[in-house]
């Protein structure tokens, strides 16, 4: 499965409108240290929204947006939400700025943060306003307004915890991004997309056939793939707005493609000169160069986030393992030596760790 992090939703947010508050504190810091291997998880309340309308069936937008909240902030691994049964409050009687919380309610309870939140719904427009507080320093640091359709209730929601993310972390979250997979789901292996949590699954692909290794290009619009629909692996390059499809369908193999950062290119493993090596194509399935140096097999290509090196699966060593070329020198530096069978490299964002699948007693981990 790829996940791809990088296609804004900008066309969902056209007519959305969001403004900071005032009264909050909007500098970024530094509350979780995301490479801590000792994390612990922050202990966030996050009570029903207030419901400025006064209408008790509109009560059910409240209750949408805490579970989308709750559900997506606790998908990060950074958070423990609160169980509401602990709350010492009724957020329908009690205000939500600052000045109108009794903070000893909540730090009593353990909660280190606070969400609150009030709405206004007319027709198909909603106003929110959302709220972070830090309990133990009794202040507000992050307020922002929304105000949209109804059906963008989600949208504002997941735009506060991208705040909330980027006010604690330093780096921006992942609830603005779109995850590719292949799936069965068909009785065939297929392309599909989903946002990160799975929400709207969109079938890609309807080749009949087996189609792998989804790859996604910076742009967001672009997305290659391997399938056999024409009776052996080729690549394909195809824009999702237009459908109109770039196919690689040299001799031999073409397979697991990988962007390069930042630019209109790929990677990716083609045979057409007899041995499975790595090569530079262009967005349109050109082939620029070959990459890798011709000693076995080499696939599953990886670019690091600088797009300066490629981590790579080799069996030059006799099993596969994890190597890293460097494109300025050439030099191909094998970075696994524990176990016999290591495929499937991904670079984290960061470029400072690479993940990749391991063979342990007969099972992929």
């Amino acid at each position: 499965m790829k996940y791809v992090t990088r296609l804004c939703i900008a066309g969902l947010l056209a007519c959305l409108c969001a403004a900071a508050m005032p009264a909050a504190a909007q500098d970024s810091y530094q509350y979780i240290d995301i490479r801590n291997p000792f994390l612990r998880k922050i202990p966030i309340a996050i009570p029903h929204f207030k419901n400025q309308t006064g209408v008790a069936r509109e009560a059910d937008v409240s209750n949408r947006a805490v579970a989308l909240m709750s559900g997506s902030l606790e998908f990060t691994g950074f958070f423990k939400i609160m169980d509401r049964s602990a709350f010492l409050f009724d957020p329908q009687k009690s205000g939500v700025a600052a000045t109108d919380i009794n903070f000893q309610n909540w730090t009593v309870i353990g909660a280190e943060l606070l969400i609150t939140g009030l709405f206004e719904q007319s027709g198909d427009t909603i106003n929110m306003e959302l709220r972070l507080f830090d309990t133990f320093k009794s202040r507000q640091v992050i307020g922002k307004r929304y105000a949209g359709q109804t059906a963008e209730l989600r949208t504002m929601v997941l735009r506060f915890c991208g705040e909330v993310i980027y006010y604690l972390t330093g780096n921006k979250g992942i609830f603005n991004s779109r995850i590719a997979f292949v799936s069965t789901g068909s009785g065939k292996k297929e392309i599909y997309t989903s946002e990160f949590d799975g929400y709207a699954p969109a079938r890609v692909t309807y080749n009949d056939s087996i189609t792998l290794f989804p790859a996604w290009a910076d742009d967001g619009e672009h997305l290659a793939y391997t399938s056999y629909k024409g009776g052996k692996p080729d690549l394909y390059i195809r824009s999702l707005s237009s459908k109109k499809e770039s196919i690689v369908a040299l001799n031999g193999i073409n397979i697991t493609p990988s962007w390069v950062p930042g630019r209109f290119e790929l990677a990716a493993t083609l045979s057409f000169g007899g041995s499975q090596e790595i090569y530079l194509l262009t967005g349109a399935g050109k082939v620029i160069k070959k990459l890798t140096s011709g000693r076995g097999t080499n696939v599953s290509p990886s670019w690091s986030p600088d797009g300066s090196k490629l981590a790579f699966v080799s069996d030059r060593a006799g099993g596969p393992q994890i190597y890293v070329l460097d494109l300025a020198s050439g030099n191909e530096t094998r970075l696994t030596f524990e176990g016999r069978y290591n495929t499937q490299p991904a670079w984290s964002p960061r470029g400072d760790k690479i993940a990749y699948t391991s063979q342990t007693g007969g099972f992929q981990q």
